[in-house]
């Protein structure tokens, strides 16, 4: 009998609990694979290659009923919660990186989110972050061990001669002995160890940007999962506990950058303005803090609906600023945006003057931004004023121009709460009457002496009370039967979910005679598929 429960998600990666008979394992884990399942030191027919067709398969695949259960790509049924999975010959996939993304995807989708997964003599120290990324939860020696045996010194940024062991570029037991199967050991732990700090952390994906630069297949990998926009949005959270920081090419396809955007252009919605100005971004977050933006706030004066042009986001309106990971990310100032990069945040800007008409299109922006604004409105069919003098938006000059520019124009004040609303809930409150109180982060949004929203000040999001909810009908919903919560919400409890919960989000548990605000810790998928693991931290409840 075994159990597996996800204690923590890091877009596909997950930390966890196994346990089978008397061992219990934190997971990611290495392990010794014949003393966990003893059943593989005599199991036949276990090593079918993943490219395999379905009639090999059928033929030569055969179940011990032993764990841990062999699965394919063309057979992953008869798996249960808690189960381990045993995909053998994994290593193969790491050489195909198109195969390996779409068998990532089937078997993360078919297989119960709380079984774990296991990839055999597959796990380097320069692949094992890759690996945990992609889902995976144990791991053995096997192919660190071969690789001693062939002479190869293996570390986290590639695998070098075994020579290597002599150069002093390591300290451990296995290179103070001369031990070149026991250093490779020893970095394959160290390795996975710092994966799983980072994954609790929600800092893998900047660790496996850095560490796929040893080899031109995990570049691949990752390249062709972030094509997958739609199967990694589900799976990965809302919002992280910690910076965004979008150091490489790679950073531009992350799914939050799509999401954030997606969501400006779907759902994000603005009636005040016909006039928009086009404006830098700033180094300090969120922008209105910073001295550039108090000037061109003062130079605007509510006049023009303000829109930063910024990468990597590409289109940040005001009202957004707060929510992550516009307000979260760090980048490297070079001022110098290169053509990818330009083309990208091009279709970004293309796409929001598309969907978001106005009369008027002011751009004070400079550089790279200012080639993009061009670029945007020759596509979009509008025509583009310029109001920032010789590239130097923030000198008075400029300032000066852009305040004359807008001569004329009618004032208005943006509504953040409605436009948090929309992207947060996908939909159009009346905000009349709604006040924002309080200093620093801890603000709350009242009616009259009613409280209706809180913003978290480590997401930009909206908390909604039960008041709050009340305008909110029918979304971000969490359906349970037959208890009242006296705790957290275990993924058992849960009869339905909105299919668009992700985890993080804000979200209104419902039953018989019983409401509660709190915190998704799962998506609605896991929610539904899992029988481990808290689906819901609670905040309140209340009887009705």
């Amino acid at each position: 009998m075994s159990t597996f429960e996800v204690r923590r998600r890091d877009g596909l990666a997950r930390f966890g609990i196994y346990t089978i008979d008397d061992i219990t394992l934190e997971t990611p884990a290495v392990i010794d694979p014949i003393a966990v399942f003893p059943d593989l030191a005599s199991r036949p027919f276990s090593n079918i290659p993943l490219l395999a067709d379905a009639a090999f398969v059928k033929e030569w695949s055969k179940r011990s009923g032993e764990e841990p259960i062999p699965v394919h790509p063309v057979l992953s049924e008869g798996i249960s919660s808690g189960d381990a999975a045993i995909i053998s010959c994994w290593h193969t996939a790491l050489t195909n990186p198109r195969a390996y993304a779409d068998w990532i995807e089937q078997f993360i989708s078919s297989l119960p989110p709380d079984a774990a997964r296991y990839a055999p003599a597959s796990a380097l120290p320069s692949n094992a972050a890759m690996l945990v990324a992609t889902g995976f939860d144990l791991f053995d020696t096997i192919a660190v061990d071969l690789r001693a045996a062939q002479g190869l010194f293996c570390t986290p940024t590639g695998i070098y001669p075994g020579s290597w062991i002599d150069e002093e570029v390591c300290s451990c037991p296995g290179c103070q002995s001369g031990d070149l199967r026991e250093h490779n050991r020893q970095a394959l732990a160290s390795e996975i160890r710092l994966v799983a700090a980072l994954l609790k952390r929600g800092e893998l994906r900047e660790l496996i940007e850095s560490r796929c630069r040893s080899d031109a297949a995990l570049v691949g990998i990752l390249r062709h999962l972030d094509a997958k926009k739609a199967f990694m949005e589900v799976n990965s959270p809302v919002a992280r506990p910690t910076p965004f920081r979008a150091y490489t090419a790679e950073s531009m396809n992350r799914v939050e950058i799509d999401r954030f955007e997606e969501r400006v252009r779907s759902r994000f919605s603005q009636d005040r303005w016909d006039v928009c100005v086009l404006l830098p971004c700033a180094a300090r977050k969120p922008y209105s803090f910073s001295q550039s933006h108090k000037k061109f706030q003062e130079a605007v004066a509510g006049r023009a609906h303000e829109v930063i042009v910024t990468s990597p986001l590409g289109v940040v309106p005001r009202e957004l600023e707060l929510i992550y990971p516009a307000a979260h990310y760090d980048v490297p100032v070079t001022g110098y945006w290169d053509r990818e990069e330009m083309h990208i945040l091009t279709g970004y800007l293309t796409e929001y003057l598309r969907t978001h008409p106005y009369r008027r299109v002011i751009s004070h922006l400079e550089g790279g931004a200012r080639e993009v604004a061009r670029a945007a409105a020759a596509e979009a069919g509008i025509t583009l004023e310029e109001s920032a003098i010789d590239e130097r938006p923030t000198s008075r000059e400029s300032l000066n121009q852009l305040y004359d520019a807008l001569a004329g124009e009618r004032k208005r004040s943006p509504d953040i709460v409605g436009g948090t609303i929309q992207w947060q809930f996908g939909q159009t409150i009346d905000t009349k009457g709604m006040i924002i109180k309080g200093k620093g982060p801890e603000k709350k949004v009242y009616r009259g002496r009613q409280q209706l929203f809180s913003f978290d000040p480590k997401t930009g999001l909206l908390r909604p009370t039960f008041e709050g909810w009340d305008l909110l009908p029918g979304c971000y919903r969490v359906g349970i039967e037959g208890f009242v919560p006296q705790g957290d919400i275990l993924a058992p409890g849960i009869a339905d979910a909105d299919p668009a919960i992700r985890e993080g989000d804000e979200v209104l548990v419902t039953g018989e005679g019983v409401r509660a605000t709190g915190r998704a810790m799962m998506s609605a998928d896991e929610m539904r598929r899992s029988s481990r693991g808290v689906a819901v931290k609670v905040r309140k409840v209340k009887r009705s």
